[in-house]
């Protein structure tokens, strides 16, 4: 088996030929058919998070990311064997030769959250490509056929991408539906931002409007249904924001994360209004801690919010393609 592993933080990966897992116990071993590659994967790769202020970084060693680690947390494969433990009953509409999204979010799969069917916030974390191998592989483990989605036919290089971007943004979107009667903000119009656009489509959503520092993802994100688009790095920003909304903002969703675009998000939403940050590009936050309260501003975190244990679920709209790992 070929992976590409990170060795040492900072440093190239390393082509790593050892042999071929045999699945064990309700594990599943999957080919591996495309695998995206998140901007997530550079902070792993960095190896922490930029906390600013002047504090020390965040480092992802401190946190349990061991190395050597193989990456790669948007993985569809085709299902090769399962383990002498799984059961009939464990499969579902899965069998050998069916090819699947892997769901990465992993818990310790004992705790309350875990058997809640929220392993995505367990406390000792068992993410498949950041605390455990991932997809940067020819071949991959999985823990149990419960983790795998049967994607009957879909393009796995369009599908793999589901995993991280398409469930952390539904996350995002779910917490501000109660504001899709009127305009949102995205700020980002990368995978991520378009991702969320489709969804936003999907789920009925009057629509947005997005907010990126680079002309072509603004036009990528008109062509993509935005309603409009603004510059954030323009000295007016606020203020067209304000006038292309056509009134109050009640929701932004930042899928950046940086000082800049969560306090130009902050301004812009009018009182009662929701920051939902699920960008990770680092930096600390810069609100007046007063305009808090008195603006009735939520501020949320949304990242993979969806339990691998819901797996009766489907999929039905496109997302726009990322290139496969080869």
């Amino acid at each position: 088996m070929k992976s590409f592993q990170v060795t040492d933080f900072n440093a190239p990966l390393t082509e790593v030929d050892q042999p071929t897992p045999q699945p064990s116990g309700t594990q599943v071993l999957i080919k591996v058919k495309a695998a995206g590659v998140c901007h997530s994967d550079l902070h792993i790769w960095e190896g922490g998070y930029d906390l600013g202020h002047g504090r020390k970084p965040l480092s992802l060693k401190d946190r349990g990311v061991s190395l050597p680690r193989t990456m790669g947390h948007e993985t569809v494969g085709e299902v090769l064997a399962f383990g002498p433990d799984v059961r009939a009953g464990d499969l579902g509409d899965l069998k050998v030769g069916d090819v699947a999204l892997v769901y990465p979010w992993l818990g310790c799969g004992k705790c309350e959250t875990c058997l809640a069917g929220e392993e995505n916030m367990c406390l000792k974390p068992n993410s498949l490509g950041v605390y455990c191998d991932g997809g940067y592989a020819d071949h991959m483990t999985v823990p149990h056929p419960r983790y795998l989605l049967n994607l009957k036919g879909l393009d796995p290089v369009a599908t793999a991408p589901y995993a991280c971007s398409g469930v952390t943004t539904y996350s995002a979107l779910k917490k501000v539906e109660a504001s899709f009667n009127t305009p949102i903000v995205i700020f980002g119009a990368g995978g991520l931002g378009l991702m969320a656009l489709s969804l936003l489509k999907a789920m009925g959503g009057k629509g947005a409007i997005v907010v990126d520092i680079d002309a072509r993802k603004r036009e990528a994100a008109e062509k993509a249904g935005a309603l409009a688009t603004v510059d954030g790095a323009a000295p007016d920003a606020l203020e067209q924001l304000a006038s292309k909304a056509g009134g109050p903002i009640r929701a932004v969703i930042d899928l950046v994360g940086n000082p800049k675009t969560t306090q130009l998000g902050f301004d812009c939403l009018t009182k009662g209004g929701k920051l939902v940050i699920v960008g990770l590009f680092g930096g600390g936050a810069p609100w007046a801690l007063p305009l808090i309260p008195i603006k009735a501003i939520t501020i949320r975190a949304a990242m993979s919010a969806i339990s691998g244990r819901r797996r009766n679920c489907s999929i039905s709209f496109a997302p726009r393609k990322s290139p496969p790992f080869r």
